[in-house]
């Protein structure tokens, strides 16, 4: 039994390393979950203060075109993303914890972001669940957030690793 509770140990550990910058999907029929995790060789504030100015966002965040207002608790932000130009996401800022969780989103869903302290720097976690009643209607037309999530993480561990 103690070898089997330590090679699962030793799996679980390797399959997040493994997972580590990746991003994972779920689709449901009212609902798409899509998640992603990197560890950072970096304090958790300078994490938090590239997640939370707004203007500096497109100087190195490739995945955003603009977001203009202030992210703090209850602000409301627009957000324009390279996933599609022409539309500007009217985002509420729902939970707001200094260095620890961030959480913004809309009618259609939301976007959590969480700082854990680990060995060497941190780890993000970063999820967005959209959905509701009438998602199956128009899912179809809302593309994959995969590619959008590696490119966002790889983008902001360079710029917290490099200060």
């Amino acid at each position: 039994m103690k070898y089997l509770i330590i090679i699962s140990l030793i799996m679980t550990t390797m399959n997040s390393t493994a997972q580590d910058g990746k991003a994972t999907s779920e689709s449901k029929t009212f609902s798409r979950t899509t998640r992603i995790s990197q560890t950072i060789n970096a304090e958790s504030s300078v994490v938090w203060e590239l997640l939370t100015n707004a203007e500096n966002h497109p100087k190195w965040n490739s995945t955003v075109v603009s977001i203009e207002g202030k992210i703090a608790l209850g602000e409301k932000i627009k957000l324009v993303s390279t996933l599609d130009t022409s539309r500007t996401f009217k985002l509420k800022v729902r939970q707001f914890e200094p260095n620890k969780v961030m959480a913004w989103g809309d009618g259609m869903g939301d976007r959590v972001y969480t700082i854990t302290e680990v060995e060497n720097g941190v780890r993000l976690d970063m999820n967005e669940k959209i959905g509701g009643f009438m998602f199956p209607l128009f899912a179809n037309k809302i593309p994959s957030f995969i590619e959008s999530f590696e490119q966002f993480m790889a983008d902001l561990k360079k710029e917290a690793e490099s200060k």
